[in-house]
């Protein structure tokens, strides 16, 4: 049996006594750090990491055990026993591997011209927020980590015999067989107590420089430098391989590092190290990591008789607040998107963020339990397009990476500016999220050869030509064609909000644009040629891995793509009762699916729905416009009792950056945003008993009444002792002192 979190006894419970609602006893939870379980999505194909984080942090401190192919994304895979050593920064949950920065291995004995290897099995392995524990074999060494924000803290425990030895690795790199690698790299032994570096990488990101510092707490007995596979024992040296290889001599019980990066230069790490000032042991900086995250898990307070949902739920809170992650220097500096270093004066710098996954769930629920810093994210993907010519759609430490689809930046936006968060500069926003949308020649030509050139891909010249994208011009037509539709009518949104009418006008014409795809023969959305035929044979089972007209789906998954227009959506399949035909059909048909190049992200099948991917995580509520609505209730119970578990293998497709997270937090609740750029949540199936959301200086009061397993129907809802009409209501009533009523019953009817 693994070991993971440990839970406090009974003790840490409040039993609550049974309410004259008819609500059955419930816990309500005291201290929810013991309800996290970091190793939560480190099998299967969750792709999250173990190690330790602080919220936000730019530094996740985590052991490395897998180097190679898309399980090591984070890595880390739960299958794994052996050990590279514990790296610096990791991606939470994506699918695409980098970082991976300064890796540290702990071992006995001196440098014998090998670079050792470790290994390590669950039984000796222990995480919670904020630390992480292993015992590094063969050498027996107790390895413990910490982290702030910029720095990390390693404590090595030895066993007493042999040399208390340490590898700094700077050619180590994550998914190297995926084209990861160093591009330049130096390292400096400064004096017996401080080591010095600098690398810059090649990978996802396209250049990616880091700096650190690393103090010990003994005296360098002895080192050595493996450079570009020679030796060397000069202070300083350079090269694309370079690791140090140092000895601390014998009887030497406890090592302990501090160590702390910089994306500016070697000021900027050796500044950062300011954030453990007056530490002068891991236990303080544990309990610093600890203390934020329970400030974190305490915005949402829940009830529920089922460990595995307190388990479920703040683990996902926990993973949805690692990304983005701050990207200033405590004096605030960044690099930004022109790769040149600018002053923030105060204002919050971020980057990783997965747009394209995370405008789904993530936002819509960042912008109910921590609003401002929703609000400095909008800002902040304004700063990139400044400085960088464009908003991103995935930024990887001010590098372009141009992954997913369309111009994802826009939706943030507009769900910021519909929740009234966009209160400075509505010009400049708007122009932004205008330049996205349009083709930008210069831009593309930029970045020609790149993955950044895919940030103005010639879907967007195509989309601006022809009103379409052809599928025989480019790959993924229809995806792009959908998704562009969407964010257009975001623009549309942000307009009118602005007073611009004409470019609202305008663009919510574009926002129709999803109609070119739909096939009223087959009843999906296909490939359309340039000359506006219809593209061959049609299988909406068929998937082809980056080949196709879908990003990694098949035509049933995409067809549902039209958050914005779902009423329109209707009349083109029917009306009410087709629709739901049509969802009952997408949720009932077989799980096939064909193609050699199948897509793996294809995961988490109900029928034909995939949970394990992003775009469909909006379809259960669909069913919500048609004459079938208690069907949403019976979609969102399957997922959150069977698609998201207290294992490794508990998150069912790649975890992205906090979205299938957020999805199962704002579910597990009872709502839901469907469009983001519309304030409106929708009401779902909850599976806790009650809900205390922190609003303002007050909570937001969520009481389900009769909820149990067999209860997963909504039979009615007040708001505020008022019954809700159907199952919507708006944004701003999450205020102070406000109470959702959701009563609960066995049957639909």
């Amino acid at each position: 049996m693994y070991q993971r979190i440990k839970l406090l006894a009974l003790a840490a419970f409040v039993l609550l006594s049974a309410c004259d609602n008819g609500k059955s006893e419930a816990t309500a939870v005291t201290d929810k750090l013991q309800f996290v379980d970091p190793f939560i999505g480190t099998g299967f194909h969750g792709h999250t990491f173990p190690g330790a984080v602080v919220p936000h942090g730019r530094v996740q401190i985590s052991p490395d055990t897998h180097l190679f192919g898309w399980e090591a994304s984070s890595g880390y895979h739960y299958s794994d026993t052996t050990l590279y050593g514990f790296s610096h920064t990791h991606l939470s949950g994506t699918g695409i591997g980098d970082l991976g920065d300064v890796l540290f291995l702990p071992y006995t004995n001196s440098y014998e011209g090998e670079k050792p290897v470790a290994s390590f099995d669950h039984a000796n392995e222990e995480a919670s927020p904020g630390y992480y524990k292993v015992l590094v074999q063969p050498w027996n060494i107790k390895a413990e980590l910490s982290a702030t924000e910029r720095t990390a803290w390693h404590k090595y425990t030895y066993p007493g015999d042999g040399d208390a030895s340490l590898m700094i690795d700077l050619a180590h790199v994550l998914q190297s067989d995926w084209g990861h690698h160093v591009l330049e790299s130096h390292m400096s032994v400064v004096d017996e107590y401080t080591v010095e570096g600098y690398r810059r990488t090649k990978g996802w990101a396209e250049d990616d420089p880091v700096w650190f510092k690393c103090v010990f707490d003994q005296p360098i007995k002895t080192y050595v430098f493996d450079v570009d596979k020679k030796q060397a024992k000069d202070a300083e040296v350079k090269g694309k391989d370079v690791r140090l290889f140092i000895s601390f001599g014998e009887n030497i019980s406890a090592l302990n590092a501090r160590v702390a990066i910089s994306s500016v230069d070697a000021l900027g790490a050796a500044q950062n190290m300011s954030e453990l000032q007056g530490v002068k042991h891991i236990e303080q900086v544990v309990e610093q990591a600890r203390n934020k995250w329970s400030d974190e898990l305490n915005a949402i307070d829940i009830e529920t008789e089922d460990r595995s949902v307190l388990v479920n739920f703040y683990t996902a809170l926990y993973h949805s607040k690692i990304a983005p992650m701050v990207f200033t220097d405590t004096d605030g500096r960044y690099r930004g998107m022109d790769h040149k270093i600018h002053q923030s004066y105060g204002k919050g710098r971020y980057t990783i963020y997965s747009l394209w996954d995370v405008f789904r769930s993530w936002y819509p629920l960042m912008t109910i339990i921590e609003p401002e810093r929703a609000r400095t994210w909008a800002y902040d993907l304004v700063d990139h397009a400044e400085k960088g010519g464009l908003l991103p759609k995935w930024p990887l430490n001010a590098n372009y990476t141009g992954t997913m689809v369309g111009y994802p930046a826009n939706a943030i936006l507009a769900d910021a500016w519909s929740k009234g968060m966009i209160d400075s500069i509505p010009d400049q926003v708007l122009k932004a999220a205008i330049n996205a949308s349009v083709w930008q020649e210069e831009f593309n030509e930029k970045y020609k050869g790149t993955r950044g050139e895919n940030v103005m891909p010639k879907h967007i010249y195509y989309k601006e030509e022809l009103g379409y994208v052809p599928q025989d011009k480019v790959s993924e037509s229809v995806s792009y064609g959908l998704e562009m539709a969407y964010y257009d009518w975001c623009v549309s949104q942000m307009a009118s909000l602005n007073g611009e009418t004409k470019i609202a006008d305008y663009y919510a014409i574009k926002g129709n644009a999803y109609r070119n795809y739909y096939d009223e023969t087959t009843g999906f959305m296909r490939g359309i040629n340039v000359n506006g035929e219809w593209y061959g044979d049609f299988n909406p089972r068929f998937s082809d891995h980056e080949r196709s007209e879908f990003v990694e789906g098949n035509s049933y998954q995409w067809t549902p793509f039209v958050p914005h227009a779902i009423e329109d959506f209707r009349e083109l399949l029917g009306g009410k009762y087709n629709m739901g035909v049509w969802l009952d059909s997408l949720f009932t048909t077989s799980s096939v699916i064909e193609g050699e190049n199948a897509s793996a992200d294809i995961t988490g099948l109900i029928g034909q729905y995939a949970h394990g991917n992003e775009p469909s995580h909006h379809v259960p509520f669909m069913y919500q416009y048609t004459d079938r609505q208690w069907r949403t209730q019976e979609v969102i119970d399957t997922v959150l009792y069977h698609f998201y578990t207290p294992t490794p293998e508990g998150i069912i497709g790649n975890e992205d950056c906090g979205q299938m997270s957020a999805w199962y937090v704002l579910n597990a609740i009872g709502i839901y945003q469907l469009t983001p750029g519309t304030p409106e949540l929708m009401i779902g199936r909850p599976v806790v008993d009650n809900a205390r959301i922190k609003v303002k200086d007050g909570y937001f009061t969520i009481n389900v009444h009769n909820n149990s397993k067999a209860n997963k129907y909504v039979q009615r809802a007040e708001l505020n002792g008022k019954e809700l009409a159907t199952n919507r209501f708006s944004f701003d009533a999450l205020e102070p002192g406000g109470v959702l009523d959701i009563y609960m019953n066995e049957s639909y009817k």
